[in-house]
């Protein structure tokens, strides 16, 4: 994932989470909203509640590597937030990326 393509700002990132539509499923919750930038960005979240740091990283590499395979599931002009649930610690990384694939067809039914 470019750094370009990346919700940096707390602003954008809140704004994202009151206001953009939300899909979920047993290990993510994905919002998404339309952007006037002309270029997707993604943002990705670990709740301190789940693991410790090492581990929550550990999710953000395997999150940002699903995201960059599949890259013609999703729409060029939209933001997305993917908050990371509890349950996805001790998954492997075919069940993460199936699940989170599933999430980003649900949106565009």
């Amino acid at each position: 994932m470019k750094k370009i393509n990346i919700v940096r700002s707390n602003e954008d990132f809140n704004n994202i989470l009151k206001t953009g539509k939300s899909v979920k499923n047993h290990y993510f919750v994905l919002y998404h909203k339309k952007n006037n930038l002309g270029l997707y960005r993604f943002g990705i979240s670990v709740p301190k509640k789940v693991c410790n740091a090492v581990n929550r990283n550990k999710l953000k590499r395997k999150v940002r590597n699903i995201v960059d395979n599949s890259k013609n599931l999703y729409s060029k002009q939209e933001d997305y937030i993917i908050i990371v649930r509890k349950s996805c610690l001790n998954l492997k990384y075919a069940i993460l990326e199936e699940n989170l694939r599933n999430l980003f067809k649900m949106i565009y039914k």
